[in-house]
């Protein structure tokens, strides 16, 4: 695929996602980026794990800014669960530990595929 048609497409899947959708698609990149992360960790590529962590460190703390904990019950525990993730997510990069990496990929899936539950279960509903 045309790299241009390509960036075109993922620019209108973004521009035309629904908030749920968006939220999936920021979990999928967080696993991607820190699986990448880990697997350069085991490589002993630390440049590149240290580039994946970074970037999966802006996706909590974007994913931490959004979120209006105030909103709903569970909301101070997601927080608090974001803030977890975002620590560990920097001790992984700064230790280069790919077991803290590996524990950040397992509650970034965990995280994941509950707001994947919840958006199926809203488009079910809608």
């Amino acid at each position: 695929m045309n790299p241009n048609a390509r960036a075109a497409y993922l620019d209108a899947s973004i521009a035309t996602a629904s908030p749920a959708r968006l939220l999936v698609m920021l979990f999928d990149r967080l696993r991607l980026d820190i699986s990448r992360a880990l697997e350069a960790q085991h490589g002993g590529d630390h440049q590149a794990a240290h580039g994946q962590l970074l970037h999966a460190q802006d996706i909590v703390m974007e994913l931490r800014v959004s979120l209006k904990p105030e909103l709903f019950d569970a909301g101070p525990a997601l927080a608090g669960l974001y803030d977890f993730l975002h620590g560990h997510l920097v001790q992984a990069n700064v230790r280069r530990d790919p077991t803290l990496t590996e524990q950040c990929l397992k509650i970034a899936g965990d995280l994941g595929d509950t707001w994947r539950e919840a958006a199926m279960q809203q488009a079910l509903s809608a």
